[in-house]
């Protein structure tokens, strides 16, 4: 049944945003693109999975990282056109940088200023050649 799939106002191509949120704290960790079936996918296997547009197919969160992100409710805004994603951070990093958070960066005094530490380094999460999920 995919009734609660057609009340989503998708962009032109097929697309929503996605906002991953800590489901205990309320930090943002990121922001990625979903369509039907990334999202059908995510309430099905309890995990977020992701739109790659730059890659063009599926992008199950963690799946180089092993950084996936547990499901633990879905909520739609009152346009219809974003969805939030409370998740479990499972290793505590969402961002490919290895910081806890992809909005580790703060607005000061007419710059950007970097506020998070790297948990861990990209090198490490990731294969050479590969700095991103």
């Amino acid at each position: 049944m995919t009734d609660w799939l057609d009340e989503i106002r998708w962009d032109k191509d097929g697309l929503v945003p996605a906002i991953a949120q800590d489901y205990q704290t309320g930090r943002i960790l990121m922001m990625a693109w979903m369509n039907r079936e990334s999202l059908a996918l995510s309430v099905a296997e309890g995990r977020a999975i992701y739109w790659s547009r730059s890659r063009g197919k599926l992008w199950r969160k963690g799946e180089e990282s092993g950084h996936v992100q547990k499901l633990h409710e879905l909520r739609l805004d009152c346009d219809a056109d974003v969805i939030t994603l409370h998740v479990e951070q499972i290793g505590g990093i969402a961002c490919h940088t290895g910081r806890q958070s992809c909005f580790y960066r703060v607005y000061e005094d007419g710059a950007w200023k970097t506020v998070d530490a790297v948990i861990k380094s990209a090198d490490s999460i990731y294969h050479k050649g590969h700095n991103h999920e």
